[in-house]
């Protein structure tokens, strides 16, 4: 029998008052914590919002109050390894298969349905939370009627290597293959350089960040601006391929120095003290909402998903889909200042021509980096609006 959903004080007084927060068993080993607005009427269509790393279900604060008035019954859950969410597993030596891709859909799929819903109007996702939606909208279009992706590019279901060679000397091709080549190729850099995602999934990632010299406080405090619009430093443009020398363009918070951890990173580009005083999107008192999270839980939950990503082991599963594309109505929101729109070269180009077939365009937000939802909510929602209102169901 499903545990029976029960509201929960949350948020501190920060979140807006006519959003709600409960626990929900999902079925798939998961009570999940959400955050809910628009609650009234069973006929409102029905959007599922999915956070990324280092984030929550509170980082759709913002959206969540527009999104209920314009109509819509908004659910943003922590996801798997987050946040309130409890179940699953956690640990680095735990069982990581639980946070591979189709699980995470499958999660979201035992949500959706929780709830007491067939199928939605649309899923949205932020981050690492876009390669979930669109991996919900390919999988499962008859429960996903429409999808949006924030900030990361979707380039398909991964390749079966159909026609390839087999005879070719191991130098043959132009980019690296796997994860050793590119580690390999990135530390033979001058200077010596490493990749965010992998560095992500090694053992020391969580304690980097969990235990570091400037407390989680400042850390994430750290790290969101330095991926923001407001550090200047942030002027991204297309990669033309990848190779190391190209993803050595890339901030060091995305391809960092190969002797320092993420936390060390992003202190040495720390905002001053008048620069967190003019900050509005997000106060003190919002991020230790955050901060108050993660010093919690650690990291490792989240981090458990990138291990999967860099996994050999969990791309066959995956390569199950090859030429499987996303057939509903789906568009790009962005950062104008976010270089993760351009961290996987020709991901945003196979994402507009080849993943989606009926993709409706990429918008990039001025006055805006990686966390597009909370540097600009308001440009962000009525973006989001106007696709919804074409595609009611």
């Amino acid at each position: 029998m499903k545990s029976r959903p029960r509201s929960v004080d949350y948020g501190e007084g920060t979140l807006p008052a006519d959003i709600r927060s409960r626990f929900v068993d999902n079925s798939n080993g998961l009570v999940m914590h959400v955050l809910e607005a628009g609650m009234g009427g069973k006929d409102r269509p029905r959007v599922l919002l999915l956070h990324g790393f280092p984030e929550l279900a509170y980082s759709w604060r913002k959206v969540m109050p527009a999104l209920a008035a314009a109509g819509y019954h908004v659910i943003a859950p922590d996801q798997r390894g987050y946040g309130r969410t409890t179940g699953g597993d956690a640990r680095y030596d735990g069982d990581v298969a639980l946070s591979r891709m189709t699980n995470l859909v499958r999660d979201t799929v035992g949500l959706v349905s929780a709830l007491g819903y067939r199928s939605i109007a649309a899923i949205i996702g932020h981050d690492f939370g876009s390669p979930v939606a669109a991996w919900c909208a390919l999988l499962r279009p008859d429960v996903f009627r429409s999808v949006v992706l924030l900030s990361a590019p979707f380039a398909g279901a991964p390749a079966l290597p159909f026609n390839q060679r087999n005879d070719l000397p191991a130098d043959a091709a132009a980019a690296p293959r796997s994860r050793v080549d590119m580690e390999d190729q990135l530390a033979a850099l001058q200077p010596p350089r490493k990749h965010y995602q992998w560095y992500y999934s090694t053992r020391a990632a969580n304690d980097d960040m969990q235990h570091c010299a400037q407390g989680v406080q400042a850390f994430l405090r750290d790290y969101y601006y330095v991926k923001s619009a407001d550090w200047k430093q942030n002027r991204p443009f297309p990669l033309q391929s990848w190779t190391p020398e190209e993803l050595a363009k890339l901030p060091k918070y995305y391809v960092m120095d190969l002797d320092k951890g993420m936390a060390e990173t992003v202190a040495a580009e720390a905002p001053t003290a008048a620069e967190i005083a003019a900050c509005t999107w997000l106060r003190e008192d919002e991020l230790r909402i955050y901060s108050d999270e993660y010093t919690r839980t650690g990291f490792q939950g989240g981090l458990q998903w990138y291990r999967c990503s860099t996994d050999p082991r969990f791309r066959p599963e995956l390569e199950t889909y090859s030429g499987r594309t996303i057939d509903v109505p789906s568009c790009f929101i962005g950062g104008k200042s976010d270089w993760g729109v351009y961290q996987s070269p020709g991901a945003l180009e196979s994402m507009a021509t080849t993943a989606c077939t009926q993709f409706e365009g990429i918008h990039l937000v001025d006055d805006a980096g990686h966390w597009v939802q909370q540097e600009r909510p308001e440009a962000v929602t009525t973006l989001i609006e106007q696709f919804l209102a074409q595609h009611r169901y």
